[in-house]
């Protein structure tokens, strides 16, 4: 099975990182994660890029906030589906990375989910994955399932008591 390739750019972004290890674990997906900025380590940024085929890396997730060019100048380096997910910070509630990992120019597409969202960043690289992959796909179709059966719960629960 192909990995999932993680990069933050700091390591405050770890708790958002966490969501999407956690899932990829829950879906037994093999993955790697780096600290890589754009700005500060922008040759080990463009390394990682350029070697993760090679690597055996399927898809990359890029997580980063304020300026967010990680998962663009991630995207420029590969051409493996790269998927941003800008990070909320202290300066405008994280839409300054929306719209900076969002507006790519035409050629270099990232994949944008929202912000904060590292759990739907591994879920749409499950699903990548997944295109390939039967196995993978039964585990998502059953994570769904699962999902669905935990509301339905809720529903009966909250039912019963009004």
């Amino acid at each position: 099975m192909k990995k999932v390739g993680i990069i933050m750019g700091s390591d405050s972004d770890l708790p958002i990182i966490r969501k999407a290890t956690d899932t990829l674990k829950g879906l037994e997906i093999p993955f790697e994660v780096h600290i890589y900025s754009a700005h500060r380590t922008p040759v080990e940024a463009r390394d990682f890029a350029l070697a993760a085929r090679d690597n055996g890396f399927g898809v990359l997730i890029a997580a980063a906030g304020m300026a967010a060019h990680l998962a663009g100048a991630i995207a420029a380096n590969t051409t493996l589906p790269v998927i941003g997910i800008p990070c909320q910070s202290s300066v405008l509630d994280g839409m300054d990375a929306l719209l900076s990992t969002v507006m790519m120019p035409t050629g270099i597409p990232v994949a944008t989910v929202a912000i904060n969202g590292g759990g739907n960043a591994a879920l749409l690289a499950a699903q990548i994955l997944a295109v390939e992959d039967a196995d993978l796909a039964r585990r998502l179709d059953d994570k769904r399932a699962s999902d669905a059966a935990k509301v339905l719960e809720k529903d009966a629960a909250v039912m019963q008591q009004l």
